[in-house]
C-alpha cells in the first residue's frame, strides 16, 4: 500500500477513488511513565516514554487507515493528514488520527 502526503503520485495514475478513510489511535500513558517523564522534562531533554508512545499510537492509526482502504479495494491512500490530541478529563490520553483519501493506481 503506497501512503503519502501528497494528492498525486508521480509515475502512477489514480484511476478510482474509494473514498475518505481514517485511521485513529487512543493510548493511555500510566503514572509511572507520566512521573519519570516529568522528571526528564524538569532536567531536561527529551521524554522516551512519550516518544515510544507516540510512534505506537501513530503506527497503529496508520495500520486502520491502510486495512480500511484497502477494505474498499484501493491500493494507495493520497493526501494523508496526520493529527495530535491530548485527550481525556486528565489529558492523560494520546490519540493520533490520520485520514486521507482512498484510491486506486496503475
Amino acid at each position: 500500500m503506497i501512503v503519502t502526503t501528497t494528492n498525486a503520485l508521480e509515475g502512477h495514475r489514480i484511476t478510482a477513488y474509494r473514498g475518505v478513510v481514517v485511521g485513529e489511535a487512543i493510548m493511555g500513558a500510566n503514572f509511572v511513565r507520566d512521573f519519570f517523564a516529568g522528571i526528564t522534562d524538569i532536567v531536561g531533554g527529551r521524554s522516551g516514554a512519550y516518544e515510544s508512545k507516540l510512534q505506537d499510537a501513530r503506527e497503529v492509526a496508520f495500520q486502520e487507515l491502510e486495512a480500511r482502504a484497502a477494505k474498499l479495494g484501493a491500493n494507495a491512500v493520497v493526501g494523508v493528514d496526520i493529527d495530535y490530541e491530548v485527550v481525556g478529563k486528565d489529558g492523560s490520553m494520546l490519540m493520533v488520527s490520520v485520514s486521507g483519501t482512498a484510491v486506486v493506481v496503475e
